[in-house]
């Protein structure tokens, strides 16, 4: 596919539109320290709120009394669950989980907000009342170790839920602890039949954190507002993010219209593809307005341990042939559930969009354990999509190891065509992909633990490849505005780290004829337009549509300068000098001008042109709404492919230590069209530190006993730093064979993964090591500890 329903989406010359290094709006703000995000507010006579929060993994509060902490000076107000104002509360936001009240009693994590909330003069006054309140407990059998709470005969630890919620269908009933997910397609055991080797392998994966760099947190207050009667307004910071997902979700949950919603903040903490809106930003406006004075609620670095991806465990059974064409693919997976409230994504979402749509394997089944757990919540959507990509790139390496061949072959013959899973046909993004890889990577294919270093390490390495997907479906409305020869790019933003705004202003640029810095943009919380979708759909879906109101601005200009050649407008009394010189487009139809370098040009002579502000003195204005086609991803979940990327990871493994070192990341990407380069080589640079921080370090550790976390801190929960992350070599590709802008597709998070260096690990030492990779657990795998 390509961009070919939109205007110039064949364009074969780029300016602006690719160039590295253009400097985001908003960078010298973050780099300056300038920018404020939720923490950062602060306002006079402002109130602190803090609620309570479990010490328990799974425990019911029987009864509280507080009357202790009532009496403390400072104490301003006390919510409890009883509350009629909280019964009231009900949730607006996005959300892929079931809806749930919004504070009651039952505590099912330990650290999760439970049945109170102290306002008072400081955060020290609200920690010292939450510790004055006289509550009685009833702690429940809690689960954090899954396996164990999936046996029939382990306690039930949420009764009251009989029915379980599914993305994709109505809700199933649970058994114990567990429901189950089931996804058939084919005939898997014929498959079976069909294979000359069946291979069975585990591949376990653990939980790993989100860590928001800015914790979130609101503050709110109540005004007159002089332009909006009819009772007071809502002053709302800490909510950076879509205005219907945020700042309007918030103003309807206290039956708020959004134009008496005040929002002047866009700078977010680069949450990672979450969308949940939390407590903490939330129940400012109530407390506000019981208290009648601004209320300011944070949460704290420790409560940003939410998950990204959830643990579990998959059992792979794969037949294939003696060429190493899959005929059956089996997955059977346990997988945690989560507390009340978690999103389906990394258990049965991920179903219907896998890696085995991706191969020519038509006989494919998935079970899955969603086991319910109190290990802690996912909100709404993590970064890897799908979690188990990497239990196709363990079958292709492990397919490869037993035929002793290269496993991009094995890759090569399973992936199916562009078309469908039925398509014999290569797929040419992918084959660019791995001719540029390879040649990138120097790649020289070994066997398992057959390859030293000169230095006495052993050497592996690891190939994988996915889709570049662009999540598609959302509509943008955009708008243009040449205002006194200047053209504007209204927005509500908002700053989410992906620098959206700035790719937009780029095609504006591109279409127009102008510099990136002549475009200038206007942040605005009021404006309707926001370059934030699913995935990368935000930069590449609504440039396209940027796109095509850079086109009717374009036209309306040109039209503009015709009609002002024309019919010039009269001299202002504030004018003086002379009379400017004749417009050379009298006479002219719009269609004979074009735009370049900020000029307004004849084509048949391009050295006639006149400047834009003094072509065209009017303002105009231009506004489109729409979406591009849907993308093939949306389409096809894995079943049509058209943009590609490959991995690649090398790491020199210590027998003797057990230390591994990751020597290199590669990646080749193909993402159609190549927006904003520098975005591009960050989210690139991103995904891989996530992945080596996963595979190599990350881990919740729990206290069996008690089922609470034990190391949600910086100190003890270890993440890469800028002194570990290893070199990412890059090389992107451009196949224009993407339908969002210019043929762009998008790259999202499909490069994060759970497996590429513990594959490559493999691949050094001959034994498996589930992630993470400790030194201690590489050594017991060799027998040496």
């Amino acid at each position: 596919m390509a961009d070919l329903e939109g205007v110039n989406g064949q364009r074969e010359e780029f300016r602006v539109v690719g160039k590295p290094n253009l400097p985001g709006r908003l960078s010298y703000a973050l780099a300056a320290g300038i920018a404020k995000f939720g923490i950062d507010y602060a306002v006079p006579g402002m109130l602190h709120a803090k609620f309570l929060r479990s010490p328990y993994a799974n425990a019911k509060i029987i009864s509280i009394n507080t009357d202790k902490a009532r009496s403390i000076p400072g104490v301003a107000d006390i919510v409890t669950w009883e509350d009629e104002d909280i019964k009231k509360l009900v949730s607006e936001g996005e959300s892929f989980a079931p809806k749930e009240p919004w504070l009651d009693n039952i505590a099912d994590h330990e650290g999760v907000e439970v049945g109170v909330i102290v306002v008072a003069e400081n955060e020290d006054i609200c920690e010292k009342a939450l510790k004055e309140l006289d509550i009685e407990w009833e702690i429940l059998p809690h689960i954090v170790d899954i396996q164990t709470g999936r046996k029939p005969d382990f306690p039930v630890i949420r009764p009251e839920e009989r029915m379980a919620s599914s993305m994709f269908g109505p809700p199933v009933p649970k058994t114990g602890n567990v429901h189950f997910s089931t996804l058939e397609q084919g005939d898997v055991e014929s498959g079976f039949k069909e294979a000359d080797y069946i291979i069975e392998y585990d591949l376990n994966m653990p939980a790993f954190a989100s860590h928001m760099p800015n914790p979130s947190g609101s503050v709110a207050w109540w005004f007159d507002d002089p332009y909006h009667g009819g009772g007071k307004s809502l002053h709302l910071e800490g909510v950076a993010w879509r205005t219907d997902l945020a700042k309007d979700a918030v103003g309807r949950m206290y039956k708020m219209p959004p134009e008496k919603v005040i929002h002047r903040g866009i700078f977010q903490g680069g949450k990672y593809c979450d969308w949940g809106l939390r407590k903490s930003q939330e129940i400012t406006p109530l407390l506000a307005r019981r208290t009648g004075r601004p209320v300011r609620c944070m949460n704290t670095r420790k409560d940003t341990f939410d998950f990204l991806i959830n643990q579990r465990f998959i059992h792979m059974k794969v037949g294939f042939k003696d060429n190493g064409l899959i005929t059956a693919i089996d997955d059977y997976s346990i997988a945690d559930g989560g507390a009340r409230g978690s999103s389906s994504f990394g258990t049965s979402g991920d179903q219907h969009y896998g890696p085995y749509f991706t191969t020519k394997c038509l006989n494919i089944k998935q079970k899955m354990e969603v086991v319910d757990s109190n290990r802690g919540k996912m909100y709404v959507s993590g970064q890897h999509c799908p979690f188990n990509w990497d239990s196709i790139t363990m079958a292709i390496y492990l397919i490869a190891e037993k035929l002793g061949k290269d496993p991009i072959n094995i890759a090569r013959l399973n992936l199916h065509g562009p078309v469908s899973q039925e398509d014999p046909e290569p797929v040419p993004s992918f084959e660019a992909c791995i001719e540029t890889g390879k040649e990138m990577m120097s790649w020289d294919w070994h066997s398992a633990g057959s390859k030293k270093l000169p230095d006495g390490r052993m050497h592996g390495a690891s190939f994988r490849y996915q889709m570049s997907p662009r999540h598609s479906g959302a509509t943008y409305n955009t708008k243009l505005e040449l205002r006194n020869g200047i053209v504007h790019m209204p927005t509500q933003g908002p700053c989410t780290g992906i620098f959206a705004v700035e790719a937009n202003a780029m095609v504006v640029a591109e279409e127009l004829g102008l510099e990136y810095e002549d475009v200038i943009v206007d942040f605005d919380y009021r404006e309707p337009f926001f370059p934030v979708g699913g995935g990368s759909d935000g930069t590449t879906a609504s440039a396209w549509v940027m796109k095509e109101c850079a086109h009717i601005l374009k036209k309306n200009i040109l039209k503009a300068a015709i009609d002002e050649a024309e019919n010039p407008p009269a001299r202002s009394m504030f004018e003086f000098g002379p009379p400017e010189d004749p417009s050379p487009f009298k006479g002219l139809k719009p269609e004979d001008l074009d735009m370049e370098k900020g000029k307004i040009f004849i084509k048949a002579d391009p050295d006639k042109s006149v400047p834009v502000p003094k072509a065209v003195k009017k303002n105009i204005f231009a506004t489109y709404s729409g979406r591009p086609p849907l993308s093939i991803w949306s389409q096809g979940m894995g079943k049509m492919l058209d943009t590609m990327n490959t991995a690649y990871c090398e790491v020199a493994v210590d027998t003797e230590t057990g230390e591994v070192e990751i020597l290199r990341f590669g990646v080749v990407a193909d993402t159609g069209k190549v927006i904003r380069r520098t975005s591009l080589e960050s989210q690139i640079d991103q995904v891989m530190y996530f992945s080596q921080g996963c595979q190599l370090l990350e881990d919740f550790v729990y206290d069996q006993r008690t089922g609470v976390k034990l190391n949600t801190n910086m100190f003890d929960y270890k993440k890469p730093t800028i002194k570990d992350v290893p070199h990412v070599e890059r090389d992107f590709l451009e196949s224009r064979a993407g339908n969002a802008v210019y043929g762009a597709s998008g790259i999202s998070h499909s490069l994060a993964n759970t497996h590429a260096v513990i594959i490559a690990i493999h691949n050094a030492i001959g034994v498996w090591v589930d992630p993470p990779a400790t030194p201690d657990k590489v050594l017991k795998a060799l027998g040496k500890a």
